[in-house]
């Protein structure tokens, strides 16, 4: 300790003393693609306030990084972000709202009966899991001996679709889909990222018929989503009603 500091606290006649840290809790997550166990925090003010200010921004950039950052610091365990399936983010970012901010959300609801009396109903995110659709396959045929292979969508893109609000064009469809073939077959043929650049697959699926193009929308339309199934009672009418509210924003709005 320097003269100075020992000086100084001789005259005030106090210690000086570091400020205490606080121990954060941890949680155990299981990612529903792949089975693997991993290990959450909450997030601090200073993460999410970095957020926050970024989604005001609106600066694309920003909220990736601010999203990527937040993710990155809540998950303890080794993982990259970048291989998950876009319903893996989902369901993680899920639980860490829930444990950082709480676990349930109050949801408004208009009964399906009279399409008027609203009710509000409160989900308890932990209850929220991911459905996998029977049939959902990432093998797609085009033709007889020409098919795909399907991956999720980026890191990038799930940003984008979750916190930027970015809106989807014909083109952005397209980039998407090109951007999640993983793999193109034809016969003993196969062509992936190794050997095709990200222009010659997007020419691939301009080049496809619509009926072509409709079998590969449908790996999105079936692919596994966050989804949670409850019913409520109207009060007017006594009817019971059921909902089933699906997609991470759905739970936010």
């Amino acid at each position: 300790m320097s003269e100075k500091v020992a000086k100084y606290k001789y005259d005030l006649g106090v210690d000086i003393m570091a400020l205490p840290t606080m121990d954060l809790p941890t949680y155990e997550l299981e990612i529903p693609s792949n089975k693997k166990k991993i290990k959450i925090r909450p997030f601090l003010v200073k993460e999410e306030k970095v957020l926050l200010m970024a989604l005001e921004t609106n600066d694309e950039k920003s909220i990736r990084n601010a999203v990527h950052d937040l993710l990155k610091h809540c998950i303890i365990s080794r993982i990259k972000l970048e291989n998950l399936a876009t319903f893996d983010l989902e369901y993680i970012f899920l639980n860490i709202r829930a444990v950082s901010v709480g676990e349930v959300v109050e949801l408004n609801v208009i009964c399906t009966d009279d399409n008027e009396t609203q009710v509000r109903h409160n989900v308890n995110l932990t209850d929220v899991k991911v459905s996998f659709p029977e049939g959902h396959s990432n093998k797609i045929m085009l033709d007889e001996k020409t098919g795909v292979i399907m991956k999720y969508p980026s890191f990038n893109r799930f940003v984008d679709s979750q916190f930027a609000n970015k809106l989807v064009d014909e083109d952005t469809v397209l980039d998407i889909i090109a951007e999640s073939i993983d793999q193109i077959f034809q016969k003993e043929e196969v062509f992936d990222e190794s050997t095709t650049t990200p222009k010659e697959f997007l020419k691939f699926v301009e080049s496809l018929t619509n009926q072509q193009l409709e079998k590969i929308q449908q790996f999105f339309q079936t692919s596994p989503k966050l989804e949670h199934s409850f019913k409520v009672t109207n009060p007017k009418t006594g009817v019971e009603c059921e909902y089933t509210v699906a997609g991470l924003q759905s739970f936010f709005g």
